[in-house]
């Protein structure tokens, strides 16, 4: 007999130096996942395993192991792991952990508590006959418990106690272990990420200087219409408000955009640009959130997209009248919940994005025809600036072209002392439908034709020359709602003041009768306007 108990005992410490050896070798959960499945129930005769472990916030526990729930067989169907939050003070892990030796319990007997936690009923019908539950520790500090089920009784000898608390032993270091390694590869994906976006970042900035090398840091102009201007940059940009610059193209939108980041707390992180008219619609969401390695063909690497980059930032979305309207409701919902996903990641991403929209249309106009949301415009015009087009701060136009002239004047080489009084009333007469960038590429090129001295002739544009000269009132420029009223009621008159109906105004308009309707009342169009009474 003592031979016999001899070699079970030589036996078993064999099983456990093998087990210690594979348990240091583990370096993943998955590892240690095998180690137990293959050699710990083996060892100890149970049929299945909970390894549960106690969470951060030191009041509840979680499965950390645990057998395959495939191979579980349950007579509800239920699966026994419940992968959720348990308290710690359930009635039996707590019992487990405050004690020194395994605990064997008899499950026909332990049912028939009151207050038992649900899992212990769920394995119950998967046929358990004994549990029995083992602490986990790492040196002298309780980290958990290990659940280990019979099919049958008497499995768990009382003799062999010592055995599976040298197991559990050995369970705590291997966990413990494989846990810090989870945290430094965590650490390591964190640095990752964050040299990966540093790169972008960088070759972002190195691309940008190219586009903008020449762009100057403030606006320039007094005039009254420019001082409004600056007084709302001023107002707004130490907030975080989102902002709607409107205006003509030309007017430098951009400038103003970047007026409103440098003058913000944000001043110090690169403003990231979109120009959502430069972008292939099918390419745009990627280009705003991202995407995954393997998300979609041609996805050969992960991308982080613009917003992720303007994190901490603010994100300039240029041309923003021309967004799909597919995006339109992605880009309202990153606005809205502060947070998006990468086009075939698996977790949302947190931002802290302050958004400077531009355009040139008339966003109102576009939610009309259908092309714009409403509820995405209410969100991007939380603070709209009105740049003014150049014609109507003339004033402005020598400030303009003295800079322009100079800063030509050093990247071409030329020596140009100034431009003549009567070159420049040319100028100032002109009505610029291009604005300032006309302006700017008109100087450019005339300095580029000045050999030296002054600058006396400007060769305007003849067929906008024509267009300014002219008298009649169809060449001059004119608000879209009166372009708008007039067409109207040009549709109207030849449709007899029919509006619904198959030759009515609406279907000529292709518009639906009650739309037409309320657009005739706020254009201030009444019947009189369109129907002949007769009256002198």
């Amino acid at each position: 007999m003592m031979n016999t108990d001899t070699g079970a005992k030589k036996d078993e410490f064999e099983n456990l130096l093998c087990f210690s050896k594979a348990v240091a070798a583990a370096r993943h959960r998955s590892d240690l996942w095998e180690i137990v499945n293959e050699q710990l129930l083996e060892n100890i005769g149970a049929s299945y395993y909970t390894l549960c472990l106690i969470n951060e916030d030191a009041a509840t526990h979680s499965p950390f192991l645990y057998s395959p729930k495939n191979k579980i067989r349950s007579v509800t169907g239920e699966s026994p792991v419940m992968l959720l939050q348990h308290p710690i003070h359930d009635g039996i892990f707590d019992m487990a952990i405050d004690e020194e030796e395994p605990v064997v319990l008899n499950m026909q007997g332990l049912v028939r508590r009151k207050g038992i936690p649900t899992y212990i009923i769920h394995w119950y019908n998967a046929g358990v006959k004994e549990i029995m539950l083992v602490r986990i520790c790492n040196g002298k500090a309780p980290k958990g418990v290990l659940y280990l089920y019979a099919l049958k009784t008497g499995v768990f000898l009382k003799s062999r106690f010592s055995f599976f608390k040298g197991m559990a032993d050995q369970l705590g270091t291997g966990i413990s272990n494989i846990l810090a390694n989870e945290k430094v590869e965590l650490q390591l994906e964190e640095i990752r990420k964050y040299k990966t976006q540093l790169e972008q970042e960088n070759s972002y900035l190195k691309e940008e200087r190219r586009k903008d090398k020449q762009l100057t840091g403030k606006a320039i102009g007094k005039s009254p219409a420019m001082r409004k201007v600056y007084d709302l940059v001023s107002k707004v940009a130490p907030s975080d408000a989102t902002v709607l610059i409107l205006g003509e193209t030309g007017t430098g939108k951009e400038l103003i955009a970047h007026q409103v980041h440098d003058a913000s707390p944000r001043r110090d992180k690169l403003m990231i640009k979109v120009n959502c008219a430069a972008i292939p619609a099918n390419l745009l969401e990627s280009e705003l959130f991202g995407h995954e390695k393997g998300s979609y063909t041609g996805a050969l690497e992960k991308r982080i997209g613009k917003f992720e980059l303007a994190n901490n930032s603010t994100l300039f979305l240029d041309e923003i009248g021309e967004l799909p309207l597919e995006m339109q409701a992605k880009l309202l919902r990153a606005l809205q919940e502060k947070e998006i996903e990468r086009i075939g990641g698996k977790s949302v991403i947190k931002v802290n994005v302050r958004i400077v929209a531009a355009t040139n249309k008339n966003l109102e106009a576009e939610i009309v025809a259908g092309r714009f949301r409403s509820d995405l415009y209410y969100r991007l015009c939380v603070f709209p600036i009105s740049l003014p087009p150049l014609r109507e701060r003339r004033e402005d136009i020598p400030e303009l072209v003295a800079f322009f002239i100079e800063k030509y004047m050093v990247s071409s080489g030329r020596k140009i002392t100034g431009i003549a009084p009567k070159a420049l009333e040319k100028l100032k007469a002109y009505s610029w439908p291009g604005n300032i960038r006309e302006l700017e590429h008109l100087i450019e090129r005339t300095v580029l034709l000045t050999a030296a001295g002054t600058i006396t002739e400007i060769s305007l544009p003849t067929r906008n020359k024509i267009l300014f000269a002219s008298s009649d009132p169809e060449t001059q420029v004119r608000p879209l709602a009166d372009v708008e009223r007039e067409h109207i009621l040009r549709m109207v008159k030849l449709s007899k003041g029919k509006i619904s109906g198959l030759n009515g105004a609406a279907a000529k308009l292709q518009l639906p009768s009650t739309t037409l309707i309320s657009k005739m009342q706020k254009l201030g169009i009444r019947k009189e306007h369109f129907i002949d009474t007769g009256k002198e």
